[in-house]
């Protein structure tokens, strides 16, 4: 038996941690099934317990377990769940823990306890913030995370070697996971910050139908046209910080080599943002609540068939015309959709079908053609100050890409 006291020192302190919060949670509600003292003493016996062997911890779990049993059966009636009981079991396993890994049993408890004293903003986010559809869509979620993208091939099924199933589908769980918080976030926060946040947040969905969905606001109230703007240019950063985490997943050394011609389009957006937001003022209309769904798996799964048709067509280009093949292709889907033509550039240049410095110049063209593709959509269906604002935004945020990119690549 080798007992380590900073150790049995760390079981201590979890078991106080616990056993405090525990104690403040039955403040003015009578007395204390498992408070302070009880959780120290337990976590005291199952670090002594760890130490003298596999044996004897059993033997700790099982009367801790006993004691749990009967302290359920004797305020059942008074308080029928079961939280209590489990942070006591809890807090025996952290404090055998302690004794092989102090800083993971530590930073274990730390969260055990977070969880313990946040009580009621967790039943407030499950009971009211989140809808019933929104748990179906996070179930959903969980499942293309969890159950589908382990059973995808991780190889190439095509014959160019672009298309690999994991890849593809871990781009799709990550814009549903995106579109789950930016739709929960809106959900807690939109209607009280206004157009600018929830601007932000829809961004995250889509970019494009954002810019025409103010514009429409500045139609009907000119006087929307400033703040309108910049939540339109708000949601386009929230469609450039996707495109961010798409390059990460797909290809870290173009996201490495892009960083600062993207840090110049988020600067340039914020800048000419920061324009509507100046004149300070209230705005006359709230945002409207978000719909129920916080994700479309149809657009997902849409966007994923996008992605590999670009992939397939933009390999095939390539093979006959050159890296410009490729580029053209992308630059032509940025049009319509950024993202896919973004991973289709990621992509090839993750699996050596384009070169890194062409890679770069893609990204560039990729946010100019998107650029121009919403400055024309934001003329057609907002006020024209507004066209203004969004077009002069999207034009910076495209030039300051395109010249960053040209300084590095030099």
């Amino acid at each position: 038996m080798d007992i380590q006291p900073q150790n049995l020192f760390t079981a201590l302190a979890i078991g106080l941690l616990i056993g405090v919060v525990r104690e403040r949670h039955h403040v003015g509600g009578g007395a204390t099934v498992a408070g302070v003292r009880t959780h120290a003493m337990v976590a005291l016996a199952a670090g002594v317990a760890a130490d003298f062997g596999g044996a004897a911890l059993v033997a700790v779990v099982l009367a801790v377990g006993a004691l749990a049993v009967a302290s359920h059966m004797r305020t059942r009636d008074s308080d029928p769940g079961l939280t209590g009981e489990m942070a006591l079991l809890v807090t025996t396993m952290l404090a055998a823990l302690a004794q092989q890994d102090a800083a993971l049993a530590a930073g274990l408890g730390v969260i055990a306890a977070v969880l313990l004293f946040a009580k009621q903003p967790l039943q407030r986010f499950a009971r009211d913030i989140v809808s019933e559809r929104e748990v179906q869509d996070g179930l959903l979620l969980a499942a293309s995370a969890l159950v589908v993208l382990p059973m995808l091939p991780g190889e190439p099924v095509d014959p160019w070697g672009v298309l690999v199933p994991s890849r593809l589908w871990k781009l799709v769980v990550l814009v549903m996971a995106v579109g789950m918080l930016g739709h929960i976030a809106l959900r807690a926060v939109g209607a009280r910050w206004g157009l600018p946040v929830a601007g932000f947040f829809s961004g995250f969905a889509s970019s494009t139908a954002a810019v025409a969905g103010f514009g429409q606001r500045t139609r009907d109230d000119a006087r929307l046209a400033n703040t309108a703007a910049s939540a339109a240019l708000l949601s386009n950063l929230a469609s450039l910080l996707l495109l961010v985490g798409i390059l990460a997943a797909a290809s870290p050394a173009l996201l490495r080599a892009s960083a600062w011609p993207l840090a110049a389009a988020v600067g340039m957006l914020l800048a000419i943002a920061a324009i509507g937001l100046h004149k300070e003022g209230e705005t006359p209309e709230l945002p409207r609540e978000p719909q129920a769904r916080a994700f479309k798996l149809s657009h997902a799964l849409l966007l994923a068939a996008i992605i590999a048709a670009v992939l397939v067509l933009s390999a095939w280009l390539r093979s006959v015309f050159g890296d410009a093949g490729a580029l053209v292709t992308a630059m032509l889907v940025a049009l319509a959709e950024l993202h896919a033509a973004a991973a289709s550039i990621a992509q090839l240049s993750a699996g050596g079908g384009l070169s890194l410095e062409h890679a770069q110049w893609g990204i560039a063209g990729l946010l100019s053609s998107s650029a121009a593709a919403k400055s024309v959509l934001a003329f057609a269906s907002g006020h024209r100050r507004y066209g203004f604002l969004v077009a002069g935004g999207l034009v910076g945020m495209a030039l300051a890409c395109a010249a960053v990119t040209w300084v590095v690549t030099r």
